[in-house]
């Protein structure tokens, strides 16, 4: 009995240890993520707005369930999935009135009559039908392979719009002329073989494999022009809404470049296997023609980008490579641009592409003559950095639309942070809606067109909420109120707004909210576990200092509250580059945010900084990196340690720091060329040579490396490895695609050559470049810490 009883004491000990966090060790947070508890993700309302589903898993399951929540409650509940599930998949591409939708569902096209509440399949085939529109005359027309097809939903009549033919026609013409042996064999092959009869027709774009509802689309194509596409790939077929003009792109490959391998050791097989892997910065890229074929004169004609106000223009960086300048102006040829659109008014008198050149200087809003295939210029943004910030990206059209027939939306950085803008494409007047020194994050058009919402960081850098404005312009009015992150999914009918709420110490939760000022955000969710909540987490000081250039820097500050003697601080490197980690909400890299906490209660300051280049500040802060990486954003993470020595008493002869992937690059470069400054680094999955990373991230900031060899040697760390002078941790996952393995293995090389004994190298022989395994972050970050207890404390 005594025995019985000491068992049950020591299980249930164990079980109270268990629902303690602390103290907090990296065992703990280390652990699959699972313990903390799982918050809920992928919100979607259904078409009428009434329930809201969401993926949650608060039971702690294997896998995540659906859940779902009416507006009318605040009770979440359990969802059947093949039911429910049926309901969200419903997006309907609307005529004017919004009386009927159109929708894809496996490959075929169905028709919705909202007012009968009735659904037609229009197409019923073994081929996949997409892309379904409506005319303005309310005809359909919906793509089948590389073609256009046009169903009238009054005679049932299907017509084939284009007559894409693959390869060229002087190819053709070129060719043995057929023998009369040839006609007579290639005759009896399509008489004898029913495969044949079947892949000519699959060749003219006419094999069904079945019968639609409004019957088979006609398979003559002798009526149609044939468009050949040589040897390119077709791509971004789009149909004005009056069904006279048709765009499309002929993209040609990349040729001659050279793909990456990354070889992967612990494999099922037992043989090392190759992993295909991207391309490196400085490679050829595709190139792109866009097209217009004009239905009604039956012609085709290329876009002209000769039209392009400034296509000629020189970066100005070649001015310090002369004699590359000098053949440009000589060349005087057209930048390569890659085009997005058109987007056609209602009217189908004005199309908008966004263009944007390949160097990424450069991005204009055009209207274009579908007529002649000439631009005009409704606004350009020109910066000799990069084009980017929210709503812009240069790779997409970005956050842009029709409010009418006549006006245009689209953001724009040419005040220094990414406002709201409309352009009167009739008369070229220009207005903007929003300014302040705040960024415009998301932008949604209301659905009668007289209002636009929007998230944006007005209050604080580091606080996003929900904000609303007419068309017209006038005071933004603020819809949400709670101070942190607010990730909004706005209801179909726009009543109810559906937020992802989260603060620094409490992960995402899901809160319903009229889409009302003033109206009150409701709790949906509780995620948290017993054990997380357990343990009281550090809400960071929030501050700011100024960098040695005057610019205000965001940080926050995890105090310990029993410093160690020896007053130690880590300096933590969020990742990504552009990326904001330094606000009010939860952080993507909640590991870290674990491990300051641990630090600190381990007797050390640790400061997390958003350095020149981060997210959420604006143009100039975007772009103060460029042509310099390791350059201001490593000098503000020095006079970020000069803030903690003035304010929070630290040592400045025991400062450390930490981060992975841009963090790592920045940790090997504070290492070497702030040598005096960082005592020890622990640098993870990390750049060591820009020239060696991908292109599309790459030459934004750097350009490229045969065109810019300055910006590479003085932004790569591998070529300041002979200053390391403190004590150096590196860690690299063996399978990373992206910093590849190769990265870590060339500057392991370089300090054994140059005779260094102060690093080492922990490599993680399953990991990508997000660790996945519980026991790989574990050992990194032990390996982290007794770095720091070994270096910072002694």
């Amino acid at each position: 009995m005594k025995k019985f009883l000491l068992i049950l004491l020591l299980c249930s000990g164990e079980y109270t240890f268990s629902q303690q966090l602390a103290p907090l060790t990296v065992e703990k947070i280390m652990r699959d993520p699972k313990w903390m508890g799982i918050a809920p993700t992928s919100f979607r309302w259904t078409a009428d707005s009434k329930t809201l589903y969401f993926n949650w898993n608060p039971e702690n399951k294997a896998k995540e369930e659906l859940f779902k929540v009416a507006t009318t409650s605040v009770k979440p509940m359990k969802a059947v999935e093949k039911e429910d599930e049926k309901l969200l998949s419903l997006i309907y591409v609307y005529n004017k009135d919004k009386s009927l939708g159109l929708i894809e569902k496996s490959g075929d096209i169905y028709l919705q009559s909202f007012k009968t509440n009735k659904e037609i399949r229009l197409t019923n085939t073994m081929e996949r039908e997409s892309s379904p529109v409506f005319l303005t005359n309310g005809d359909v027309v919906y793509q089948l392979g590389d073609n256009l097809f046009q169903l009238n939903l009054k005679s049932a009549e299907t017509k084939q719009l284009t007559n894409f033919v693959k390869g060229k026609k002087a190819g053709r013409a070129e060719s043995k002329a057929a023998t009369e042996q040839d006609k007579w064999l290639k005759a009896e092959q399509t008489e004898l073989f029913d495969i044949i009869k079947k892949r000519n027709l699959e060749t003219r774009g006419g094999n069904r494999g079945g019968r639609g509802r409004f019957g088979s689309p006609s398979v003559d194509t002798k009526s149609l022009k044939e468009l050949y596409t040589e040897d390119k790939f077709l791509n971004g077929v789009i149909i004005s809404p009056n069904g006279r003009f048709i765009t499309y792109k002929l993209t040609t490959p990349a040729q001659n470049n050279h793909n990456t391998i990354v070889p992967n050791y612990v494999t099922a097989s037992g043989y090392t296997e190759d992993i295909s892997g991207r391309t490196k910065v400085g490679e050829s890229e595709n190139v792109s023609q866009g097209f217009v074929y004009d239905t009604q004169k039956d012609s085709v004609y290329a876009i002209q980008t000769a039209t392009i106000p400034g296509i000629k223009d020189i970066p100005d960086f070649y001015k310090f490579y002369p004699k590359q300048l000098d053949t440009l102006k000589k060349k005087n040829a057209d930048r390569l641009v890659n085009f997005f659109g058109p987007i056609w008014n209602e009217n189908s008198n004005s199309a908008i592409v966004v263009a944007t050149s390949t160097d990424n200087k450069d991005r204009w809003i055009l209207k274009l003559d579908a007529a002649t295939g000439k631009f005009s210029l409704v606004d350009r943004q020109h910066d000799e950095a990069w084009i980017g910030g929210p709503g812009i990206s240069g790779f997409y059209q970005g956050n842009t639309g029709w409010i009418d027939n006549n006006r245009f939306y689209y953001q724009s950085e040419a005040t220094g942070y990414s406002h709201i803008y409309i352009a009167n494409v009739a008369t070229g007047d220009k207005k903007q809606l929003t300014s302040g020194k705040w960024e415009v994050q998301t932008l949604k058009l209301s659905k009668d067109k007289s209002t636009f919402y929007f998230t944006a960081n007005k209050e604080h850098p580091g606080i996003t909420n929900l904000f609303k404005i007419g068309v017209n312009g006038g005071e933004p009015a603020q819809i949400t109120s709670m101070k942190g992150l607010n990730d909004i999914t706005i209801s179909p009918d726009e009543k109810y707004i559906a937020i992802n709420y989260s603060f620094m110490d409490k992960p995402g939760e899901l809160y319903l909210q009229p889409n009302k000022v003033g109206a009150k955000a409701t709790k949906i969710t509780q995620s948290t576990s017993t054990e997380f909540n357990s343990y009281k987490w550090r809400q960071p000081d929030m501050v700011t200092f100024k960098n040695r250039s005057g610019v205000d820097v965001y940080a926050r500050v995890y105090k310990s509250e029993n410093p160690n003697p020896n007053h130690p601080a880590v300096v933590f490197v969020h990742g990504a580059g552009y990326l904001q980690n330094v606000h009010f909400g939860w952080s993507t890299y909640f590991r870290e945010f674990m491990f300051n906490n641990l630090l600190a209660d381990n007797g050390y300051t640790v400061i997390d900084i958003d350095y020149t280049g981060s997210s959420g500040y604006g143009r100039d802060f975007r772009t103060g990196i460029y042509r310099h990486m390791g350059g201001k954003d490593l000098t503000d993470q020095v006079d970020g340690v000069k803030f903690l020595v003035e304010k929070y008493g630290v040592n400045p002869k025991h400062v450390g720091l930490y981060g992975g992937s841009y963090g790592g690059f920045i940790t090997l470069m504070g290492m070497f060329n702030e040598s005096d400054v960082f005592a020890s680094g622990a640098a993870l999955r990390s750049v060591t040579d820009w020239a060696h990373y991908n292109h599309g991230y790459t030459s934004n900031i750097l350009n490229e490396p045969f065109n810019d060899p300055i910006a590479y040697k003085q932004s790569s760390p591998i070529y300041f490895a002979d200053k390391l002078k403190g004590n150096l941790l590196m860690a690299h996952g063996m399978v990373d695609v992206n910093v590849h393995f190769q990265d870590i293995v060339r500057i392991t090389q370089r300090f054994i050559e140059l005779g260094k004994n102060n690093w080492e190298l922990a490599v993680f022989p399953v990991e990508d470049h997000g660790f996945i395994e519980p026991s790989s972050w574990t050992d990194e970050y032990k390996r982290i810490f007794k770095l720091y207890e070994n270096t910072l404390k002694k």
